[in-house]
């Protein structure tokens, strides 16, 4: 049975159609997996779906009602975010059951009430935390998993839609997630999935989707088609999927040296990255790669070791030293820590060259708008205006944004924190010819740090493994996938 329905929807922004004449619908006790690349109109349909946009044109209707008349019926719509929105300086307990009122809580709340029901759903989902402890003291993977936990709370909702939802997931977390994906589908309701990782797809749909500019180009039973078929789909051509992009230009110099380094969730790590080199960093969430690169760039402290940028010992704990001296650290949490959200895709060009682009009198315009037409340009982001708000942009353009920027910095080396977290299939590929082109091109040493086994062994001339902090193993492009694996998961 259909019980949400979008019929000839179109959603304009100025200067884009973001939907066009769109037509889907969802049915009760199935996965519906909707894929696209970013910016072909998969956000703009889920906020026209939850009631957060009206479309210019078309409708939506739920258990066969018109919901634009009759707005009480997106209650019956479960939406979780890609992004962790919680609030974390409240308890687990707080957050699963906020507002009170739709979880059957009137009146003076009993804190005691709360985390006793608050128990039988963290069971559910596998969060091993305390109801009464504050969000802000869990782990990433147990923020998502509570937030999808706290989308099941009201129990009129019929679709639960997922946005992105393994993102900050562990591959144990994952599994987890997918098994009580199956029990919510036992008990009749509809389920949205979306998400870029084509595997992910093809173990947990029924159905899918494919958008492309704004438009349905595809619908189809999922054990109907492959992988290359719904590349093709999304993107309008085929991609070699064997493609590899480790670095053809090694250098014998050695850009950075890393030896017996120590610091908050990891010790003892020794690595040399030569110019030219594209090296991975593989293991498990919370193993302390990105700990690490922070300490190396002067963001986290370090309790002993040494750090060397051509042979020249570097100055700790000074992250404006690090850029100056050539070492570029691009963060995961792309929208909180990589982008100004509010600010143009202009200034947010140009807020790291600003001394490079100063005239007798202050800021110079031409400079300013001269640089970021060359990003733009260079690094094919795509944008229908410079002063856009870069927070509009796909989170593949705002990766070229913040790629394009660190280059007037003169990196000698960059390192990419999950660089593709959130981006689709197509765009993903430019992201690595970009880092191969910065290796093989500008001599740049580049430290890669992945969760994707695939994405470390299409791009890594050489991958490093770390597991509870320490330095497991070291392998070559040509290493098979199995032993990476057993390292990953501390299996020697």
């Amino acid at each position: 049975m259909k019980v949400l329905e979008a019929c000839n929807i179109t959603k304009v922004f100025p200067g884009v159609v973001a939907l066009d004449s769109v037509d889907i619908s969802f049915e009760l006790g199935e996965i519906h997996c909707v894929i696209g690349e970013n910016g072909a109109g998969k956000s703009t349909l889920i906020k026209c779906l939850t009631g957060v946009y009206e479309p210019e044109g078309g409708s939506i209707h739920i258990r066969g009602e018109d919901a634009m008349k009759n707005k009480k019926l997106f209650e019956k719509i479960a939406y979780v975010p890609q992004e962790i929105d919680l609030f974390e300086h409240m308890t687990v307990a707080d957050n699963l059951f906020l507002p009170y009122e739709r979880s059957g809580l009137k009146g003076l709340v009993n804190r005691a009430e709360i985390e006793k029901r608050a128990v039988p759903l963290l069971e559910r989902f596998h969060i091993h935390a305390d109801p009464g402890m504050l969000v802000k003291e869990i782990s990433v993977s147990e923020k998502q998993l509570l937030q999808i936990a706290r989308a099941t709370v009201h129990q009129e909702y019929e679709v639960l839609l997922l946005d992105e939802p393994t993102t900050s997931l562990t591959t144990k977390d994952t599994q987890i997630l997918f098994e009580v994906i199956e029990q919510i589908r036992q008990e009749n309701k509809a389920i949205v999935f979306i998400s870029h990782k084509l595997e992910e797809i093809f173990l947990i749909g029924d159905v899918l989707t494919v958008f492309r500019n704004g438009e349905k180009v595809a619908y189809s039973d999922i054990h109907e088609v492959d992988a290359p078929w719904v590349i093709t789909q999304m993107t309008g051509r085929s991609l070699d999927q064997s493609q590899v992009f480790f670095s053809e230009k090694v250098g014998d110099d050695v850009l950075l040296e890393v030896e017996n380094l120590t610091g908050e969730k990891f010790s003892d790590i020794s690595f040399q990255l030569k110019r030219g080199e594209i090296l991975g960093f593989s293991g498990l969430v919370g193993a302390g790669r990105s700990e690490l690169m922070q300490a190396i760039f002067g963001y986290l402290p370090i309790y002993a070791g040494t750090v060397k940028l051509n042979g020249m010992p570097i100055k700790q704990g000074d992250t404006n030293y690090s850029v100056k001296k050539g070492l570029i650290y691009l963060p995961e949490e792309r929208k909180s820590q990589g982008i100004l959200p509010m600010l143009s895709v202009r200034e947010n060009i140009s807020v790291s060259n600003l001394d490079d682009l100063r005239s007798t009198v202050g800021i110079s315009s031409k400079k300013e708008m001269d640089l970021a037409e060359q990003v733009v340009r260079e690094y094919d982001v795509k944008t229908s205006d410079i002063e856009k708000k870069i927070k509009f942009l796909s989170g593949g353009n705002q990766q070229k944004v913040i790629i394009g920027r660190s280059m007037g910095c003169s990196p000698k080396v960059l390192i990419f924190d999950e660089p593709t977290k959130g981006i689709d299939v197509g765009t993903k590929a430019e992201i690595y010819r970009m880092m191969k082109i910065l290796a093989e091109e500008n001599g740049m040493g580049i430290i890669l740090i992945s969760s994707e086994m695939e994405e470390i062994r299409k791009c890594s001339n050489r991958i490093v493994v770390l597991y509870n902090g320490k330095k497991v193993g070291e392998f070559g492009s040509d290493a098979e996938k199995e032993r990476i694996l057993s390292a990953v998961i501390g299996i020697n």
